[in-house]
């Protein structure tokens, strides 16, 4: 059995290494990583061909497993009685660090109940990548990784999140992302800085910055394509400053109630929360579509 490096220790019989790959250069794979990935007995990731190109580029003939979200409690089973039996295992995911929205925390967990090394090979990471470019505060910050996907979900997740004082980290889909733009323009309020972090390290990476409601009105003309990271900055305390604009009391439905038609409700509320009329009216007609309340 080859035994993989490690800085500290020469006995590297029956260790989980944690293996972060590269989100999008391939030249980001650090030495180490490479090392450890050649040396292990064995790599579990989420996608054997795409891991499989990334061996190939470097020369790596390690096996490999498959190792995803559908498989995962079913296969850490397996892997964690390899690891008893003395097999130095690396995981990876797709793209970026194992266990941060991707598969890998079951793992490391029972490899942790089981008394089994776990060795952590750092590297990329999309939502520091994207933190440390977005121009925000980063003294503080919170990763909040993917919003549910519904809207009725996504929209009670960014309520909770009204008050954070720390930068928020978003992971998005591309697809979703003025969506989503809509959605934390109507929490946070229209003037929140943010930025947008599109394909990070690739050839066509982009970052967006300015407040939500100008970056929802961008993605609303403008189709967002590839990897989407999305960092918004915290609510302010600070004197003076206010959470959402004082308007903010005043809803479509209210309005509606009070003999408005919708269009003109959503028109009243953008005019005094300085939102697009658009966007509101848009969010309105989806919201009574839905059977949701059109509380904005």
């Amino acid at each position: 059995m080859r035994q993989a490096w490690f800085a500290d220790d020469s006995t590297m019989a029956g260790v989980l290494y944690v293996v972060a790959t590269p989100i999008g250069n391939p030249d980001d794979l650090s030495p180490r990583a490479a090392r450890t990935l050649a040396e292990s007995d064995l790599i579990a990731c989420e996608d054997t061909r795409r891991t499989g190109r990334l061996l190939a580029a470097h020369r790596i003939k390690t096996p490999t497993i498959s190792y995803y979200e559908h498989n995962e409690e079913r296969r850490t089973a397996e892997l964690i009685e390899r690891l008893k039996g003395g097999a130095s295992i690396a995981v990876v995911t797709d793209a970026g660090t194992p266990a941060i929205s991707d598969p890998g925390f079951r793992l490391v967990r029972a490899a942790h109940k089981a008394g089994i090394r776990i060795a952590a090979v750092p590297g990329p990471s999309a939502a520091i990548a994207a933190l440390s470019v977005a121009g925000l505060p980063t003294d503080r910050f919170t990763f909040e990784g993917f919003l549910p996907s519904r809207d009725a979900a996504r929209r009670n997740a960014l309520e909770a999140l009204v008050d954070e004082p720390r930068t928020m980290v978003f992971f998005e889909a591309a697809r979703r992302l003025a969506e989503t733009l809509d959605d934390m323009t109507a929490a946070f309020a229209a003037d929140r800085e943010a930025a947008v972090v599109r394909e990070i390290t690739k050839t066509h990476e982009e970052t967006a910055r300015g407040t939500l409601a100008e970056l929802a009105r961008r993605y609303q003309s403008e189709q967002a394509l590839g990897e989407v990271t999305i960092v918004v900055a915290g609510a302010s305390h600070r004197a003076g400053d206010s959470r959402r604009p004082a308007a903010r009391a005043i809803t479509v439905a209210m309005l509606v109630d009070a003999g408005l038609s919708l269009k003109q409700a959503a028109k009243l509320v953008a005019k005094l929360s300085g939102e697009s009329a658009r966007i509101v009216y848009q969010r309105a007609v989806k919201a009574r579509k839905s059977g949701e309340d059109i509380d904005l």
